[in-house]
């Protein structure tokens, strides 16, 4: 692996599981309209919901990348067709957005984005919406780049040549960490990144892709195939 001197890494699935958070996240909201909304509950199902979140991808396909905006949106006519304010619209995806930002971090990765931070740059890079000063690790990130700020999301390469920029070294200087293999891996590789697969679950590689550099199992592995790069304090 080429001397890497900055760090993009994703968030869900790599530095805490999502499916968990948003079930609850969606648990949670739906608990709210009953409370709050009962009418929304009367008239849609799961799966009437889910319709409705299917139109609004089809009107707006050019916002499939922002998935805070299909959500509101969604939210906004099924309260809207109820007959409800636009006041029960913004507390209904706030509830839904301070569950979705209670996230468990796997326990490495506090103290390994410690002190990989020590000598890089590190970038998160996220198709998602989750707010890293309220999950409380926004001060062990040097920037955070979206799929919804840039206007486009992994795989493309867009998201990953912002990123590279943002944190100040060349796309092959720059080691892409994530557990998508096609979203995070074949994306950044398409990009001229160095990549590093966060390989949790034990899955397989999938044939059809290039392998990425590296595969690790946890966010402290890294240090080991970094340990010969040059850390920032020394460029």
């Amino acid at each position: 692996m080429h001397q890497i001197r900055a760090i993009t890494i994703d968030l869900d699935d790599t530095l805490w599981e999502i499916a968990p958070v948003i079930q609850r996240a969606e648990a949670e909201l739906w608990r709210w309209l009953r409370r709050n909304c009962p009418a929304v509950c009367e008239r849609f199902t799961a799966d009437a919901a889910l319709a409705v979140r299917e139109q609004v991808i089809q009107e707006y396909r050019e916002r499939t990348h922002d998935f805070r905006f299909l959500r509101r949106m969604t939210l906004t006519r099924m309260l809207e067709t109820c007959g409800y304010s636009d006041a029960f619209i913004e507390d209904a995806f706030e509830v839904f957005d301070l569950h979705r930002n209670r996230v468990k971090l796997y326990p490495d990765v506090v103290p390994a984005l410690e002190r990989l931070s020590e000598r890089f740059p590190i970038v998160a890079v996220t198709n998602g919406n989750a707010n890293l000063q309220t999950i409380g690790i926004r001060h062990l990130f040097s920037d955070v780049v979206s799929a919804v700020e840039v206007g486009s999301a992994k795989p493309a390469p867009l998201i990953f040549e912002e990123a590279v920029r943002r944190a100040g070294a060349a796309p092959i200087e720059t080691l892409h960490v994530g557990d998508h293999p096609e979203c995070d891996i074949a994306g950044a590789q398409g990009a001229g990144l160095a990549t590093a697969w966060m390989n949790r679950t034990g899955g397989e590689w999938p044939d059809h892709l290039p392998a990425p550099d590296a595969i690790v199992t946890t966010v402290t592995e890294l240090h080991a195939i970094l340990e010969p790069s040059v850390p920032v304090a020394s460029r």
